[in-house]
């Protein structure tokens, strides 16, 4: 069990907000479980993430994406705050903060699985959409493979919304 997280003005997070690096890994995938959001593939070049750290160096929130093969589509994915400091808008300005970096790369149309936040999602945009049409347009992405590998992908929900120009 990790020790208890202090709170976190939104300007800290803000400015403690950096791409993850390789040594990210191991800190970033125990953050992640701890919010039970999927914890595989953190390592891979083509997952873009990054984490937010406390003054004593815990992580405290993270945000990333996957793009597919042509560009155009971004599966968002580990938008994640720690309890501890949640409710401050940090959520919505970390997927934000990934919508963004991936419209600015090139994406038309974001993607994401969640059973539990759609209200969050819908006020950011998002629809639920058809998994079958999230997983035809990324189907090489690391967390349709994993779930399709382990059985968990008929149990997700997809939601998607398009990203400006």
């Amino acid at each position: 069990m990790t020790s208890p997280v202090p709170a976190v003005s939104p300007s800290t997070l803000a400015t403690s907000l950096r791409r993850a690096s390789p040594r990210d890994t191991d800190a970033l995938h125990d953050f992640l479980q701890e919010v039970d959001l999927t914890a595989a593939d953190l390592d891979v070049p083509d997952v873009r993430l990054w984490a937010a750290h406390d003054e004593a160096g815990r992580i405290v929130a993270s945000t990333g994406y996957e793009l597919s093969r042509d560009g155009r589509h971004a599966l968002v994915r580990s938008v994640a705050v720690a309890p501890s400091v949640r409710g401050a808008g940090h959520g919505t300005a970390l997927a934000r903060f990934a919508l963004d970096d991936a419209s600015a790369r090139g994406a038309t149309r974001a993607w994401l699985f969640s059973r539990r936040s759609g209200p969050f999602w819908q006020r950011l945009g998002f629809e639920r959409a058809v998994r079958d049409e999230l997983v035809a347009v990324l189907p090489e992405s690391h967390q349709v493979r994993l779930f399709a590998s382990t059985g968990q992908l008929h149990d997700e929900v997809a939601w998607s919304r398009a990203l400006p120009a």
